[in-house]
């Protein structure tokens, strides 16, 4: 089979070996036989990939790159002279849909044959990607072809598009290109009215908001995007990822070239560009989506809140992700009142810094809908602060390709703390009491003041919540006594050894990975099959009707029980969770643990769909054992794939070899670690619970300062 040469950097030979690139650097000075650079310069050298393949092969680390590993290298080389990484995104729809057995024998083509046969592919899709019909391919293509579908053979379409996004979709500031949060898309999703059929993204990036929609059931997904390459990624994998819905994605400017003029659909949801000045207020200032008024040139934002609401039915709701400016700006007010006047904003939710880029500033969900003609008169919004909610204290900082840091939040608790208020407003407005500090239905009247500023902090924290005074002190003693009594069990836990030093240099064993010890059937690897659309009609496993709660990755992250809701799950073939099972996080990042132990507490959850299972046998392998090296950070670097989110790759996970009464003994210092953090992880929020109570009691008058401190301190 053709081949090309192949070099690879210091990074992506601790990606082929799933270590750390410290790690590389140790083995090339402590290793003689280590291969030297092959080209590259002084400073970034550039090593042979078969000679590196090789070298790790002769340390028991396995001859050759994982196929993401090979499609992250073709790119590379390609990118010097072939066609550019984004022709290939059409490809990866076409080879998902061909057989194992196809895509090997067009990998063993020659390049002339191999670049006709993708050409031919391609065009065969038709409409379904846009600008697949000009897609063109060429020999100096052919190593990057056959690199793409071998990943696509082995590791499926959603995987190989993740390694194309890394390099043509690199988010940065300067181009203005950033990703939806899957949470933060899921959430939007789910301020929809559950039975949402046809949605509209006007401005769909990579269609993160229109697949968490078809993930609750709408069955017509219509996106448009002005960037070609964001189009074609977002129609793809729509494709891939809810293939019975009806997809439509076309390129354009939809302010200015609106490729759904007609469409009138249940929901939009959108996360549009920002302080975009050159949106087109000139050439745009008569058009009839303004009914609430033209939009200023610094108020792209609300042409884009207008134009969602022209696409809706009457009733219909938009969730928009927009920037706190929107709700102040002094130039906006003017559009703001008619929307308030009118009854089209719903809801105004601020969320925590961190939630979505840009990482420092809180942004805001805004819940729209288009009024009904003679339809019941809205007399309120409601306004949600959830701005000091869900930021998540047991994880600090974040991961990312991209080497950036942010705010760990707990999705579940900013969530919750958002439907729940929405829930009861949307049933009821006229009743809804609201929840002092956290969420406030606001009369209309009493917003269209000479700012009409639609901030929810202002609204929401506008009047102190009542509060008995001797209530509080009594709560707050109760948890200072949780506290002392917990930083005492902390002290006695890291006083406890468990281990010892390994001698001069550290120790080092053969490895195996948890697919090599599948097949021996030393462990089983376990996870939650999403539904095929319209299965839950047909079939209802009974675990998913008996079963309570759905552990989730932010509960093993926080190191709490199950949490999820089985009704999200959306599968009829979730596991079942036993004592003694391995659960590892699908999504790597922040400083929380990777993996555990199922305990007793954990037995008869379902298996949350962003949790890898791994149920060992106890004859031949020690849980904590197991969960100790799977969940290391040098395993999950190695086993994880992406750019701004890092998926964990279940079988490329590495394990040593070890007799078990050794894995006992490293098992028992894994528990102790566990018990460690653990503990730490209560202290932190008991300490946390009472500096609020306290903060919060000084400041709204319950509380005053004691006037003998030396007294309290003593006690």
């Amino acid at each position: 089979m053709p081949q090309s040469s192949a070099h690879v950097t210091a990074a992506e030979i601790s990606r082929i070996a799933g270590v750390t690139r410290a790690t590389v650097s140790n083995w090339r000075r402590r290793h003689d036989d280590f291969p030297g650079p092959a080209g590259g310069t002084e400073s970034s050298p550039l090593y042979d990939l078969e000679a590196v393949q090789a070298w790790l092969g002769s340390r028991g680390r396995g001859a050759a790159a994982n196929p993401l590993e090979e499609l992250r290298t073709a790119l590379r080389l390609h990118g010097q002279g072939g066609s550019g990484g984004a022709v290939l995104l059409p490809l990866v729809l076409a080879a998902a849909r061909r057989t194992s057995d196809e895509l090997t024998s067009l990998a063993e083509m020659p390049d002339v044959d191999l670049a006709a046969r993708a050409e031919e592919a391609v065009a065969a899709l038709g409409d379904a990607v846009p600008g697949a019909h000009s897609t063109r391919f060429t020999t100096a293509d052919g190593a990057a072809l056959r690199a793409l579908l071998l990943c696509v053979r082995d590791e499926g379409g959603e995987a190989a598009l993740g390694v194309l996004a890394e390099r043509e979709l690199e988010e940065s500031a300067a181009s203005g290109t950033y990703q939806t949060p899957t949470p933060l898309a899921d959430l939007a999703a789910r301020l929809l009215p559950r039975d949402t059929a046809v949605v509209l993204d006007p401005a769909c990036g990579s269609g993160t908001l229109l697949a968490a929609a078809g993930r609750l059931g709408a069955s017509a997904l219509q996106g448009q995007d002005v960037l070609p390459v964001q189009a074609q990624r977002s129609a793809v994998s729509l494709l891939l990822s809810t293939p019975k819905a009806e997809i439509a994605v076309r390129v354009g400017d939809s302010l200015r070239a609106d490729a759904f003029a007609r469409l009138a659909a249940d929901a939009v949801l959108c996360n549009p560009p920002y302080g975009d000045r050159d949106w087109g207020q000139d050439d745009l200032a008569y058009d009839p989506r303004w009914a609430y008024g033209v939009p200023g040139r610094a108020d792209s934002e609300l042409a884009w809140v207008q134009h969602a609401l022209a696409h809706l039915t009457p009733g219909g709701y938009a969730v928009l992700v927009l920037p706190p400016a929107v709700a102040s700006r002094p130039s906006g007010r003017r559009v703001r009142a008619e929307l308030v006047r009118s009854g089209a904003v719903r809801a105004v939710v601020a969320l925590p810094a961190g939630a979505a880029a840009p990482l420092h500033v809180g942004l805001q969900l805004w819940v729209l809908q288009r009024p009904e003609t003679g339809g019941a008169e809205r007399k309120s919004v409601l306004f949600i602060d959830t701005a000091g909610a869900g930021v998540d204290t047991s994880r600090a900082g974040g991961a990312s390709r991209t080497g950036s840091s942010r705010t760990a939040l707990n999705w579940t608790e900013l969530t919750a703390r958002t439907l729940t208020p929405w829930a009861a407003f949307a049933a009821d407005p006229d009743t809804f009491t609201g929840e002092p500090g956290a969420a406030r239905a606001v009369p209309v009247v009493d917003l269209l003041d000479d700012l009409v500023d639609l901030t929810p902090a202002r609204q929401v924290r506008i009047s102190r919540p009542e509060v008995d005074p001797g209530e509080l002190a009594q709560r707050v003693d109760v948890e200072r006594r949780e506290l002392l009594e917990s930083a005492n069990s902390l002290v006695r836990t890291a006083r406890r050894a468990a281990w010892s030093p390994a001698g001069t240099s550290p120790r080092e064993w053969r490895t195996a990975t948890a697919s090599d010890l599948s097949r021996g059937g030393a462990l089983t690897l376990l996870r939650t099959v999403p539904e095929a659309k319209g299965a839950r009609a047909e079939a209802t496993s009974e675990s998913v009707a008996a079963a309570s709660l759905v552990l989730t990755g932010a509960d093993i992250a926080r190191g709490t029980g199950p949490s999820g809701d089985p009704a999200e799950l959306r599968s009829y073939a979730a596991p079942v969770i036993a004592v003694g099972d391995v659960l590892v996080r699908a999504i790597a990042g922040g400083s929380g643990p990777m993996a555990r132990v199922a305990e007793e507490t954990d037995a008869g959850a379902l298996l949350g769909s962003q949790v890898h299972l791994f149920r060992p046998d106890p004859a031949r392998l020690d849980p904590w054992f197991l969960a100790g090296f799977l969940g290391s950070e040098e395993n999950i670097a190695g086993a994880s794939t992406g750019s701004t989110i890092l998926h964990v790759s279940p079988g490329r996970l590495r394990v040593p070899l070890l007799p078990l009464d050794e894995q006992r003994a490293y098992g028992e210092a894994f528990r102790r670690v566990h018990e460690l953090r653990a503990e730490a992880r209560r202290a932190a929020r008991l300490a946390e619970a009472a500096a609020r109570l306290l903060s919060g009691g000084l400041t709204g008058g319950a509380l005053v300062p004691s006037l003998s401190p030396s007294a309290a301190d003593s006690s």
